[in-house]
């Protein structure tokens, strides 16, 4: 959230690549000659028959017919934004055997591997941009490796590249057999509108089928998926089946399920079916003005105020003060201040103290800070009587160490710290304790493409950083309200990238907070969706406010789609979110300014 005017700090994704970063994949060993029974074990390797077999990221793949090096075909691929044009296939192979992946490429910066190798995953890569070139690696698979997924990509910014005539040269895989039936099927998280499930993973299985009532609603990867869209205090039968290229095994023993009642849960504290949450911008002045207390319209039942802001960025000691009456002439005396808001309270709002914002580095780097974080901020929320807490950490607050790779496990400090912290305060105050977050898409979407540096390093160590935060304390969590906002374009479960302004980026960035997606598309590590209730979508009140303002028809829009499934546009929402919470804005002070448009429009479409 910003002080004054928009600013557009959605960072580049990944570090420029050095030298010696590059260098460290571009281990090209000499390919020895291939055995007597070896074969040709890629499928539609010089792409004359399009992509048939071959998975491309987002837009990126396409066929043509020139420049080719071998017959009337090649892959052009065109790397955009923080998509490297990655296209891969999996292959059936023999454990304990050799292989040989080559292919010609043409471009530069373009990549050729192998991963799922169960030995070590190899890479090799061309610099050079002339004409065609063949790019070779080897590799032996391990003792129960039984496939591999074999993958071209370029490089971030790059032009695109060309490639044809890959193999993967070896012994052939064993004849694909139909998988065995998943065992161990069982439930995890139930909510008032899902279920999630997980079983028994199967060898040689390539993905699975989930049935809800003997209907097909899933088709998962991994051995887990979450299945969306219930209906509250229902009971469900599930069943889950394995795929492969030799067909669908028969269907698991039946598991049931009941939903929970609607809304309720974690951290609900009795908010209004549908809630609106806004910034009151109470320690500064900008542009919009200084906004009392008082004067806030009922149609807020959500009352943020903004900022607590630290001493130093990591010493965790959060401080909050009125406006300045040089900066603000019509700022209340405390006493009025205080007043306003057991007002607010007595008439069913909430009203809490936000963190951070964009001037508010807040770094929990050592239990010191962590311990002053839960001091500093219960006096404040005991000083003027506050509902709870809204964490907006922006910037570099969040992110993780090399190596922490897991959201559901983290061990870089600034995150366990504040996850420790937030589990403190509530256990302080209770079942009533509101927790609202604010997020950027940076922190919390992209981590469906990207998480921490990655698996070579280089890549912004903040992407995806709320996750683990968000999981941790789903169980606490009010609202979530990402800041569809000030943000470049994301890629949705669509694998289409969405850009900020139009109901279209507000339907797809939701959506994936509801459906859950696979994190860094890893899907043994799935975000599992929160509840409905739980989510809210966050906009900027005008023009002025931030960038990717979106107009009231296209807030309706979005608001169709995701509750009542109309008015999709191309997108399709993985479920039907009845319960969606509501909207957040940023903030009451430029809703002010722009006449209350923003609220007057949330109080006509919910009949307020």
């Amino acid at each position: 959230m910003e002080r004054t005017g928009p600013t557009v700090r959605f960072s580049g994704l990944l570090a420029a690549a050095t030298a010696a970063v590059l260098a460290a994949g571009a281990l090209v060993a000499t390919a020895p000659a291939a055995g007597a029974a070896d074969v040709d074990l890629a499928r539609n390797g010089g792409f004359e028959s399009g992509l048939d077999g071959w998975s491309c990221t987002a837009a990126s793949g396409a066929v043509v017919s020139t420049p080719v090096h071998g017959g009337t075909k090649a892959l052009k691929a065109t790397p955009a934004g923080s998509d490297n044009a990655k296209c891969s296939q999996t292959i059936t192979v023999k454990p304990n055997s050799s292989y040989t992946l080559s292919a010609w490429v043409q471009g530069s910066y373009v990549y050729l591997g192998a991963t799922g190798t169960g030995t070590t995953d190899v890479s090799t890569w061309t610099q050079s941009s002339g004409a065609w070139k063949q790019l070779t690696t080897t590799f032996r698979t391990g003792p129960s490796t039984t496939s591999v997924s074999v993958y071209t990509h370029g490089w971030y910014g790059t032009p695109a590249h060309y490639v044809d005539d890959l193999t993967l040269v070896g012994p052939g895989g064993d004849p694909v057999v139909i998988p065995a039936v998943p065992a161990g099927l069982k439930t995890a998280a139930i909510t008032s509108s899902s279920v999630a499930l997980s079983w028994n993973a199967v060898s040689g299985a390539s993905g699975y089928n989930v049935y809800r009532g003997g209907t097909k609603v899933a088709t998962p990867t991994g051995p887990s998926a979450t299945v969306t869209g219930l209906t509250p205090s229902t009971a469900y039968s599930f069943q889950v089946s394995a795929t492969n290229a030799a067909g669908e095994s028969a269907k698991s023993a039946v598991v049931t399920a009941t939903t929970t009642a609607g809304g309720g849960g974690g951290g609900d504290t009795k908010l209004p079916a549908r809630a609106l949450v806004g910034y009151l911008h109470s320690s500064f002045a900008n542009g919009s003005g200084y906004t009392r207390m008082a004067d806030v319209p009922d149609s807020w039942d959500v009352i943020n105020l903004a900022f607590g802001e630290p001493t130093s960025v990591t010493s965790g000691d959060i401080r909050f003060a009125l406006c300045p009456v040089a900066e603000c002439p019509n700022v209340e005396s405390e006493a009025e201040f205080k007043a306003a808001i057991k007002a607010k309270q007595a008439a069913g709002k909430k009203v809490l103290i936000s963190i951070g914002g964009q001037n508010g580095q807040v770094q929990l780097a050592s239990t010191a800070a962590r311990d002053a974080f839960v001091t500093s901020v219960s006096k404040i929320i005991d000083t003027y009587g506050l509902d709870g807490l809204d964490i907006d950490f922006e910037g570099h607050s969040l992110s993780l160490n090399t190596g922490d790779t897991d959201f559901r496990s983290p061990t870089s400090p600034v995150i366990v710290n504040l996850i420790s912290a937030v589990k403190s305060l509530k256990a302080k105050y209770g079942s009533d304790f509101v927790l609202t977050m604010a997020p950027e898409t940076f922190f919390v979407q992209l981590g469906y493409q990207f998480y921490g540096s990655g698996p070579w390093g280089g890549q912004d160590p903040r992407a995806g950083a709320y996750l683990p935060v968000i999981h941790a304390l789903r169980d606490d969590l009010t609202l979530l309200h990402v800041q569809d906002y000030n943000s470049g374009p994301i890629m949705g479960l669509d694998n289409q990238y969405h850009t900020m302004g139009g109901a279209d980026f507000h339907i797809a960035m939701t959506d994936m907070l509801l459906a859950g997606f696979p994190v860094a598309g890893d899907t043994t590590k799935v975000f599992p969706g929160l509840r409905p209730d739980q989510v809210a979508i966050g906009l900027p009140a005008s023009t002025q406010a931030g960038n990717g303002h979106t107009t009231p028809a296209e807030v309706n829009k979005a608001l169709n789609c995701l509750i009542k499934k109309t008015d999709c546009g191309s997108y399709q929402t993985r479920g039907t979110w009845s319960d969606l919470r509501g909207l957040m804005t940023w903030s009451i002070n430029w809703d002010r300014f722009n006449n209350w448009e923003f609220s007057r429009n949330f109080d006509a479409y919910f009949g307020n």
